[in-house]
């Protein structure tokens, strides 16, 4: 019976969060340069309304809105499993530099003319090396503290800065608006939203049933190896997937900064620090804080388009100030 009570206590802020998440997608439908009435915009999804409404919704803001919410999950569960994996509630793509590792790669592919798949490969094996090498550094011959790692991520991402900066002083003329908007976050050339809503519920078919186990794992290598956890499996398994995950967002969305620090960090204060919810309910929240941050993005100086990168990160800059000064105490 306690059991029971308990799962369905764990259950209800995942009913809130998916909830939340279907407002955020109403929003993102309904606002823009052109804004809909609830009763147009439900016209529309109903089959009906007027021509240039369904374009609108059908064609340009629903593509869009699904790819933000499939971002933003990707981006929040890479960070959950980052601050597991190093044991640290600072830990997240972006600051840890595996952004900024897929960033280079991809825009050396870009330049190279090479396809939209390769493209994606070379995101992953940039993230994956800098998830290697943050990991290497910071470890050293000892454990991981705070310090090390931070000043780890920070080193590193100003290394992918300035390989960035070559790469657009040698790029063409024509193609920089694009690739600073890219760089940026921008969701306006994001394509299909099917590939990156897919990758994101496969990853969390992945994590989910490994619940348990990662929860013995946050608390430490040594005792999760005690308990009888293969912990250098897990490890690679918990690298290769980050690092899969953040080359999604980034080949879609560019370099969308800090929803996977502020997600996660956030909902574990809320709900505690069990990954059977914490994982489910990350996909969730990260993906309605992209939603709407990118409807903010379109609507703040319509008709024209700011980058969702900078919302993410007037957001998530002071938050990153106030965990930090937080974990000094």
């Amino acid at each position: 019976m306690a059991g029971a009570r308990a799962s369905r206590a764990s259950l209800a802020p995942l009913a809130w969060l998916a909830l939340a998440g279907l407002f955020a997608q109403g929003l993102a439908l309904a606002l823009g340069s052109v804004a809909l009435a609830p009763g147009e915009l439900l016209a529309v999804l109903a089959g009906d309304g007027e021509a240039l409404h369904r374009t609108l919704v059908l064609e340009l803001r629903l593509p869009r809105a699904l790819a933000a919410f499939g971002t933003g999950a990707l981006l929040a569960l890479a960070g959950a499993l980052m601050q597991i994996l190093l044991r640290n509630p600072l830990a997240d793509p972006y600051v840890l530099g595996l952004s900024g590792g897929a960033s280079v790669a991809a825009l050396a592919a870009m330049l190279a003319g090479l396809a939209a798949t390769l493209v994606a490969g070379a995101a992953f094996a940039g993230a994956l090396a800098s998830t290697l090498i943050v990991f290497g550094l910071a470890h050293g011959g000892g454990s991981w503290t705070p310090t090390r790692l931070l000043l780890t991520g920070v080193v590193m991402a100003a290394g992918w800065g300035a390989l960035i900066t070559f790469l657009l002083a040698v790029s063409p003329v024509e193609r920089l608006p694009g690739m600073l908007y890219w760089l940026m976050g921008d969701l306006a050339y994001a394509g299909s939203p099917w590939p990156v809503l897919a990758v994101a519920a496969t990853g969390l078919v992945v994590v989910l049933p490994l619940g348990r186990t990662l929860n013995v794992l946050a608390r430490g290598g040594l005792q999760a190896a005690a308990l009888g956890v293969a912990v250098r499996p897990l490890e690679w398994t918990l690298y290769l997937l980050a690092s899969l995950v953040t080359a999604v967002a980034v080949t879609t969305a560019g370099s969308v900064g800090f929803v996977g620090l502020m997600v996660p960090h956030m909902l574990r204060l809320r709900l505690g620090n069990d990954q059977r919810v914490i994982l489910p309910a990350s996909l969730l929240a990260g993906g309605t804080l992209l939603t709407l941050a990118d409807s903010l993005a379109r609507t703040l100086i319509a008709p024209q388009q700011l980058p969702v990168g900078v919302i993410t990160a007037l957001l998530g800059v002071p938050t990153f100030l106030y965990l930090l000064h937080r974990s000094r105490r």
